[in-house]
């Protein structure tokens, strides 16, 4: 799949792609026809960088439903002859979602397109796992011919059907089919539940791969053998030296870490840190002028993970270095530092920022960091960074930082993060959001009253408007 070209934040697209609050509030006053095509645009071709821990399936309904949208260019995605060309199911997944929220708000018209994809589509699993949730039995046992139809009545087909019985998200459509009153339904579906539970045993049988032997030598050798397959063992590796390595072993590993091959140097480095051993920082150090990506990696993580005192120390030292360690340095005085290192994690959050842009990685803990220590010369900083992230959860921890660190966040972002896709952030919204904006007032009520709506986001407006706060 290829990245999603996101449009700039002040577009109705840019606004929509990234799921700010801002985006269906701009929708709602935009003309109809250029809202909706902003919105098919989204649905269709989905703008998120990480598609399986972002939100925007409960956010696009929602707007669906606001703008009495019609679902013809959804369901002629679903239905092309692309279904059959492209089988990867980020094409078709978001759109699935957003049908099956739109069914359980009662869109009649939503059912019916998860039902006729779900006996036809070729993401018909995903289509299956939204009618789990929201249709009734007689519409889920109406499926059963046209879904067991899809696997061929051969041992290759029914061992399909088996794995498929087994990887289903959502178990209640085949537990419905197992006891279907057509014999042939239900025998096949049982016999697959069997030889599905049966393969789930195997598997937790069988060894998976090969494992290293009990030495610390052999470890390392396991590591570098990864490697040359083209697999990084080092992490499993350090867990192996943790069984097998005593205080006697210290020096080999200590020399491992120095100048052995990248995987054993990656696996001496992280077991050492692991463990605290008093001069792996210093080996650390060394490690990061290697030749090898994977050895700086490894270091550069393996310092990360380490708690100790001297580790911030350490990284109050190295915050100033332009590397990779650095950067780390960085992260670690974020995640760990005091009040004496605000202005070190503020310059590297602007930095972060400068160097690679608003979506660099490093943000995440930099943007936490900010808010942790209350860094209020970092509101402006981390305003551009709610702008202009693409990432809708990286967006949900500037707000939280924000509101750490920003006076106008209760009048300002809070309002419209009460909007926004992610519910970790409509919860900090709910929270905080200024209540003397009568469009607050609205939505929170609108919120608490939604069925779809996350518990903590309810709690939190309960919070605001319950019956023991005062009126708002």
């Amino acid at each position: 799949m290829f990245e999603p070209v996101i449009a700039p934040s002040g577009t109705l697209l840019g606004l929509l792609q990234r799921g700010r609050g801002d985006g269906t509030l701009h929708a709602l006053t935009a003309p109809r026809a250029e809202a909706l095509a902003a919105l098919n645009h989204c649905v269709l071709r989905d703008p998120r960088h990480d598609w399986q821990v972002e939100n925007r399936s409960l956010y696009y309904a929602r707007l669906f439903l606001d703008l009495h949208g019609e679902l013809d260019e959804i369901e002629s995605h679903l239905f092309g002859a692309e279904d059959v060309l492209d089988t990867d199911e980020c094409r078709t997944g978001l759109a699935l979602a957003v049908l099956g929220h739109l069914a359980s708000y009662g869109r009649r018209d939503a059912l019916d397109l998860l039902r006729r994809y779900a006996a036809s589509g070729t993401n018909w699993a995903w289509a299956l796992d939204e009618l789990a949730l929201r249709d009734d039995d007689a519409g889920l046992r109406a499926l059963a011919a046209p879904v067991l139809a899809r696997f061929p009545a051969d041992a290759e087909g029914e061992a399909e059907l088996a794995a498929a019985v087994r990887d289903a998200f959502e178990p209640r459509p085949w537990r419905l089919w197992a006891e279907d009153p057509r014999a042939s339904i239900a025998a096949r579906v049982r016999a697959a539940q069997e030889a599905g539970c049966f393969d789930r045993w195997q598997r937790q049988l069988r060894p998976q791969g090969p494992q290293p032997g009990w030495s610390v030598q052999a470890v390392f050798d396991w590591a570098q053998q990864g490697i040359e397959r083209g697999a990084v063992l080092h992490v499993p590796a350090a867990r192996c030296l943790t069984a097998v390595a005593g205080p006697e072993h210290r020096a080999e590993i200590v020399e491992a870490a120095r100048s052995g091959g990248d995987g054993a140097r990656c696996t001496a480095l992280r077991y050492l840190a692991d463990s605290n051993d008093p001069g792996v920082l210093d080996l650390i150090e060394d490690a990061v002028s290697a030749a090898s990506a994977l050895v700086v990696d490894a270091a550069v993580d393996a310092f990360e993970r380490m708690r100790s005192v001297a580790v911030v120390n350490r990284a109050r030292r190295w915050a100033h270095r332009p590397d990779v360690l650095g950067a780390a340095a960085g992260r670690v005085l974020a995640c760990r530092g005091g009040a004496q290192d605000r202005d070190l994690v503020l310059a590297a959050l602007r930095e972060a920022v400068r160097g690679e842009g608003p979506d660099a990685p490093t943000l995440w803990t930099l943007v936490d960091g900010a808010g942790r220590l209350g860094i209020a010369c970092a509101a402006p900083v981390l305003r551009h960074v709610y702008r202009e992230t693409a990432s809708s959860h990286l967006r949900g921890r500037a707000a939280r930082a924000l509101a750490a660190t920003d006076p106008s966040f209760a009048v300002g972002f809070a309002v419209e993060c009460l909007w926004d896709c992610e519910e970790s952030t409509r919860e900090i919204a709910a929270r905080h959001a200024e209540t003397g904006d009568a469009r607050v007032v609205e939505r929170l009520r609108r919120l608490a009253a939604d069925p779809a709506e996350e518990a903590e986001v309810q709690t939190a407006v309960r919070t605001r408007i319950g019956p023991d706060t005062p009126a708002v």
